[in-house]
C-alpha cells in the first residue's frame, strides 16, 4: 500500500518491490532494486526517508523518525526481519540483524554488522565494519572480509529478489492437496558457520 501524506508521494523505482502488505508513506524514495516486505512500514509522514539502490527492508520493520528529521538508509543496506530503525543513518552494505531496534540519530557505519537483537541507544555513532551485539549494543570486533563476503552475498539474493516477485509472485487460492510433481528448492545460501566452514 503506498499512500500520499500532505503532498508527498512516494517516489519508488520501477525496479523494486513493495509487498502489497507493507504500507510506505509520504516523504519516501526508494530508490533501484530494493525489496520491501510484508509487514513492513516506511512512514515518511513527519520527514524525509531515503533509501539507496539495492536495500531490502524485511518483513515487519518499522522505518520512522520524530519530526523534521531526514533519514537515509545507504546502498545494500540489509535490515532483517522485525528491525525498527528510528531517526537512525545506516551505512552502504550493513546489516541490521533480527528484532534490533537502532534509535535516533544514531549512525551505523559501512559494513557493519548489527547482530540480532541488539538495542543501539540514541546519537551513537559506530565506524565502518564494525560488529556490533548486545543491550546496549557495544562493538566487539572488526568484521572479516569472510563475514562480509557471507552478507554481501546475502543481500544480492535479495537484490535479485524484486524481479522475482515482479515476474512470479501471484495470488491464488490455496491447493487441498499436496501435487505429487511438487518442486523442491535449492539450498544456495548457507548460515555464517555453514558459509565459513564451505570457504576454508
Amino acid at each position: 500500500m503506498i499512500y500520499s501524506f500532505k503532498g508527498f508521494i512516494p517516489v519508488v523505482h520501477e525496479s523494486s518491490f513493495v509487498h502489497p502488505l507493507a504500507a510506505v508513506i509520504g516523504n519516501v524514495i526508494i530508490g533501484k532494486n530494493c525489496y520491501i516486505g510484508p509487514g513492513a512500514a516506511i512512514r515518511g509522514d513527519w520527514g524525509e526517508i531515503i533509501l539507496e539502490d539495492g536495500v531490502n527492508v524485511q518483513e515487519n520493520c518499522t522505518v520512522h523518525m520524530f519530526p523534521g528529521k531526514s533519514i537515509t538508509l545507504k546502498e545494500s543496506a540489509h535490515v532483517g526481519h522485525g528491525a525498527v530503525i528510528h531517526g537512525a543513518n545506516l551505512g552502504r552494505n550493513c546489516l541490521i540483524g533480527m528484532n534490533s531496534v537502532i534509535m535516533d540519530d544514531a549512525l551505523i557505519g559501512d559494513e557493519c554488522i548489527v547482530g540480532a537483537m541488539a538495542f543501539v541507544k540514541a546519537n551513537t555513532v559506530f565506524e565502518k565494519r564494525q560488529l556490533i551485539v548486545g543491550n546496549p549494543a557495544k562493538a566487539i570486533k572488526e568484521v572479516s572480509d569472510e563475514m562480509m563476503a557471507w552478507k554481501t552475498k546475502g543481500t544480492q539474493l535479495y537484490q535479485q529478489l524484486p524481479t522475482d516477485c515482479h515476474e512470479t509472485m501471484r495470488e491464488v487460492e490455496p491447493l487441498r492437496a499436496i501435487p505429487k510433481n511438487r518442486p523442491e528448492q535449492e539450498a544456495f545460501y548457507n548460515t555464517l558457520n555453514e558459509f565459513l566452514k564451505n570457504d576454508a
